[in-house]
């Protein structure tokens, strides 16, 4: 089984992939690179995936916007449980300028047979792709007060050991 993350540039910056493959009962770094282009992101994920084969595709974007204004239910929800922490998320309308991109992956992705997956029974094969937001899952993983703040960090930051 294969497991890929994109952590999807929305506008025009690079976006970052990781592939991982579960084998033997181990998990298995198999390949982590940035790339620009959507096409080159699509030619990577179909290079890590066989036909047909079960993967998860986990995206950090928007790959499902279906109103034309306001907020989705999911980022209100982020908003609602996850703003004392600071880890809210850009609400996600048809009318935001990353929406013509972010859709278009998903829809990219759908293509190749990855089905959104809003739910998904466990050990359950099949291709899916899901929207994650990290800011939540690392305030709930590491006990924190807020976010940590990586993407404007001075490098070498200390995580939290756990």
């Amino acid at each position: 089984m294969r497991f890929l993350g994109i952590d999807f540039g929305w506008r025009s910056q690079p976006s970052g992939l990781c592939c991982l493959h579960w084998q033997e009962n181990k998990l298995h770094l198999k390949d982590l690179r940035r790339l620009d282009a959507v096409d080159d992101i699509l030619a990577w994920v179909d290079a890590q995936t066989e036909p047909d084969a079960p993967a998860l595709i986990a995206v950090d974007a928007p790959t499902l916007i279906p109103n034309e204004t306001g907020m989705r239910l999911p980022d209100r929800l982020t908003h609602r449980h996850f703003g004392k922490y600071h880890a809210g998320c850009y609400p996600a309308n048809l009318g935001r300028p990353f929406a013509d991109r972010t859709v278009a992956l998903g829809l990219s992705l759908e293509a190749r047979g990855f089905a959104h997956a809003p739910t998904i029974a466990p050990q359950t094969p099949g291709r899916f792709q899901i929207e994650v937001f990290p800011h939540p899952a690392i305030v709930n993983l590491f006990g924190l007060d807020r976010i940590l703040k990586y993407k404007k960090a001075d490098w070498p930051i200390a995580l939290p050991s756990f």
